[in-house]
């Protein structure tokens, strides 16, 4: 009998969760996993009806900063819709001093902050999730958002002739998920649960917590690295995450996936 290979990408039937649905990567990535044949609940703090509407997306306004409130609509959605079989947290909740991140300029309060709402969402976020897919015997797929931040250092050289800055926050954050993802991968395999990270390297767009655009000097000194010569996209990002979601990548957990044109080979 002939295989056909196709029908593993195919997310008809499923249902999917997802964590900063609005971003720049997470509304490609609910696209990406609604045109496969997902249900998609988005999550998020910020929401645009007219787009939702169009996409047939359903939308739960959340704040991630609020961690035990969160988790009740969580619930909420698992009561009205499902268990998920698929949960990704694309978010990139943040501060408002985030900008002042360097370590020139970062103090405690600031730090301790921005790992409350991003490093404590994620971890606390999946594993409420994890144990929902176990409870309902859910063969589910956790798919959190990284970076190559996470894995290498930041190159100081990208941000000359720019008013951009290495943050020192960001790094711990990244690299703590990706470490997470290992541990929490390995507790929930057994449970056939699949938990991984993606990591893109600098995607094109605006500057983050900022709404200004990235400099072309910044843009200049980054691409001069990427052996692909180019800045990520929203769509690399969102067709990697399809993969892992699917039962394509079905004997694929732990792993972290780089994303990053060949930024962290050299």
């Amino acid at each position: 009998m002939k295989k056909n290979y196709l029908n593993k990408f195919s997310l008809k039937g499923k249902l999917a969760f997802v964590i900063g649905g609005m971003g720049l990567i997470g509304l490609e990535t609910s696209i990406a996993i609604k045109s496969a044949g997902a249900k998609v609940i988005i999550f998020d703090i910020k929401k645009n009806h007219k787009l939702l509407k169009n996409k047939k997306i359903e939308f739960e306004q959340i704040d991630c900063s609020n961690l035990k409130e969160t988790e009740i609509k969580i619930n909420d959605m698992i009561k009205k819709f499902g268990c998920p079989d698929i949960f990704i947290n694309c978010s990139y909740p943040r501060s408002k001093d985030w900008g002042n991140s360097s370590f020139e300029k970062i103090n405690l309060e600031n730090y301790q902050k921005n790992i409350k709402l991003h490093l404590d969402s994620y971890v606390w976020f999946s594993r409420v999730i994890a144990e929902k897919m176990k409870k309902h015997k859910v063969k589910g797929s956790i798919i959190l958002l990284s970076s190559i931040y996470g894995i290498v250092g930041q190159d100081l050289n990208v941000y000359k002739g720019t008013k951009m800055t290495e943050n020192m926050t960001y790094s711990v954050i990244k690299g703590g998920i990706v470490s997470f993802t290992r541990q929490i991968s390995s507790y929930y395999g057994k449970y056939n649960i699949r938990v991984n990270a993606i990591s893109p390297g600098g995607l094109r767009g605006h500057i983050a917590g900022s709404n200004k655009k990235q400099s072309k000097n910044f843009l200049k000194n980054y691409i001069t690295k990427v052996p692909l010569k180019r800045m990520c996209s929203s769509e690399d990002v969102a067709s990697a995450i399809l993969f892992i979601s699917s039962d394509a990548s079905s004997y694929i957990t732990g792993s972290n996936l780089i994303i990053d044109g060949g930024w962290s080979i050299i």
